[in-house]
Order: structure tokens, then sequence, then C-alpha cells
């Protein structure tokens, strides 16, 4: 049996040491492509210029709590509520709310983040059914590789203070985000 050299061992040495650190960066970059991209919808970029597509038809989905995670259908309807007026509610009853400093021509989201820790994006993966808001006003916007239901153009949000189906608790705050309405405008109505 033939002795090992030296040097054989040291190059061993490298390439063990190189293959884990391959492995430890694939882990990472598998990780950051998760935050990007996961649950959180939390994204390292502020603002992502993207363009409207109209949606498919089927219903959104996330409950209240809202976890901004993809479900197959999703469902947006206008529902009256005290104070006037209707907003726009998902499947379960939750609100759903703009952001004055997001853009409806071209749609596009600004709200990154810890924003979205508090205002989770009404994400889509398939068709969205509606009940008393016009079809042809609904879209997406791409969001880290996930589409963003839109709205008259406007991106949608849950609130996590909404805890409850027809809660109003996000209306108005900071001044900027607001109850969107069947038409994708500022619903006028007090939380």
């Amino acid at each position: 049996m033939a002795t090992p050299k030296r040097g054989n061992s040291v190059i061993q040495h490298r390439i063990v040491l190189a293959s884990a650190a391959g492995l430890v960066c694939a882990f990472l970059l598998a990780a950051c492509d998760s935050m990007n991209g996961g649950a959180s919808g939390t994204s390292a970029v502020g603002v992502a210029p993207v363009t409207s597509a109209p949606a498919a038809s089927a219903p959104v989905g996330g409950g209240a709590s809202g976890s901004g995670q993809t479900a197959s259908t999703v469902t947006v309807r206008a529902e009256a509520v005290k104070g006037g007026g209707s907003v726009v509610t998902d499947g379960t009853g939750a609100t759903l709310y703009r952001y004055d400093r997001d853009r409806p021509h071209p749609s596009r989201w600004t709200c990154a983040g810890a924003c979205v820790k508090t205002w989770i994006p009404v994400i889509v993966s398939d068709s969205v059914q509606t009940v008393g808001v016009e079809k042809s006003l609904l879209g997406t916007v791409h969001r880290n590789g996930r589409k963003q239901l839109t709205l008259g153009g406007w991106p949608l949000y849950r609130y996590v203070g909404d805890t409850g189906a027809g809660q109003l608790n996000g209306q108005g705050k900071g001044g900027q985000w607001y109850a969107v309405t069947p038409a994708g405008g500022k619903a006028a109505v007090t939380g």
C-alpha cells in the first residue's frame, strides 16, 4: 500500500472545505430566496415598477390574520359597511386596503420590508372570483416572483390589526392606508 503524500491530503482537505463552503452558500441563497418570495412577502427592494395583467377568475385567500401565502382561489366582494358606502373584502370577510404611496398606472407596490409585516400583500396564484366587484378592474402586479392582486391598478393588502370579518382597523392609518372601494378608490368610512 502506498503511503499518502502530504500534498494529496492538503488537496483533499481543500476540496472538502470548498465543498462545504459551496453547500453553505447554497443554503444561504435558498434562505434569502425564501425570505424574498416566501410567506412574509418581504423585499430587499423598496420599489418594484411592474405592469398589471388581468387576473384570472378565482378566489383570493389568506385569512384576516393574513400570512400573505398564496391561495389557489380567491374571492373578492363588495360589502356594505357601517358609516355608509361599501368596501372590498376577501372570501373570509377581511377588509382589503390600498396604500397611497403605491401607484395604479402602471401598477407599482412600495410597501416592503417591515411594512409587509403589518400590511400583508394579497397574493394570488390562480383565478379570482368576484361578487359586486367589476372583474375587468382586477389585475396583478409582480412581487418577488409572485402575483399581488390589484383593483383599479392599486395593489391590495390585508391589515394585521383586523382580526375578524368586517373590521376596518386599518382605515386611515398614517393618513395613507384606506379600505378600497369596489371601483378601486379610497373608502370614506371611518374605522
